[in-house]
């Protein structure tokens, strides 16, 4: 378990339901607190509703009922909190998503210069610090084609990061790599999680949930059925269904 001193309450999801217009419940009365340095670790069965909440909580899918507030902006139809959330939470996702078109570099400026107006020189500054930090420095002038998977996701996380984001949230961002790309990817999670940045993890790499989690969350059917400690949550669990799922994966 990492053990840390966590902040205030930084996002607060109270009773959010959202249902996919072919029926499909995939949060019901979903409720929960993110603290300022907290790692959540978010594990569940296919389906159970864990990227859907992920993606509630920048806007990215709309709230049935219920309600998000981020950092005291409520998650509301109001365009200027919309856009405030969302450039304070950095989100990875499955699938790279860099521009083919574009080195490395390029990318990781693109969106400081157009959102946050950062001038070309300090754009360019920012990028470079990021890819020594996640360890590819030397493919500043690559193109993603060029790159491994294990590359293109530190890019897409250097991306997200250039943004300052109070938040980042890894939707399964290790499940389309080759098992060898995996550790390079978490390795700079690892990183992220013990310099204090707050993190909101979908993620089956059990191992990297034990090690640097604060809080585990376990889904199913749109519902969290049991949270805990990465200690308790692994070695004790308390709920059958928290049971049979372990006993399954691990």
């Amino acid at each position: 378990m990492n053990v840390k001193k966590l902040g205030d309450h930084i996002i607060t999801v109270d009773k959010v339901c959202k249902t996919f217009p072919n029926g499909v419940k995939a949060l019901c009365d979903f409720s929960t607190n993110i603290r300022r340095a907290e790692v959540v670790v978010v594990i569940g069965p296919s389906g159970s509703g864990k990227s859907t909440f992920l993606r509630c909580l920048n806007g990215l899918e709309e709230i049935d009922s219920g309600e998000i507030i981020f950092d005291g902006i409520p998650l509301d139809h109001d365009k200027k909190n919309r856009l405030k959330i969302r450039r304070e939470m950095g989100m990875v996702f499955q699938s790279f998503n860099l521009f083919p078109h574009m080195t490395v570099l390029e990318n990781i400026m693109l969106a400081q210069k157009l959102v946050r107006k950062s001038s070309t020189g300090v754009a360019k500054d920012v990028s470079m610090e990021l890819l020594e930090k996640v360890g590819i420095q030397d493919k500043v002038s690559a193109y993603p084609g060029q790159l491994s998977g294990g590359q293109q996701q530190r890019v897409a996380i250097a991306r997200a990061l250039a943004m300052k984001p109070k938040v980042m949230l890894f939707d399964e961002a290790t499940s389309a790599l080759d098992p060898e790309m995996i550790g390079e990817v978490l390795d700079v999670m690892k990183t992220l999680a013990r310099e204090g940045m707050t993190m909101i993890c979908v993620t089956h790499e059990l191992g990297f949930a034990q090690e640097v989690s604060d809080w585990v969350i376990f889904m199913d059917q749109g519902k969290i059925i049991e949270g805990g400690t990465a200690d308790h949550f692994f070695s004790n669990p308390q709920e059958e269904r928290t049971k049979l799922f372990l006993s399954q994966i691990l």
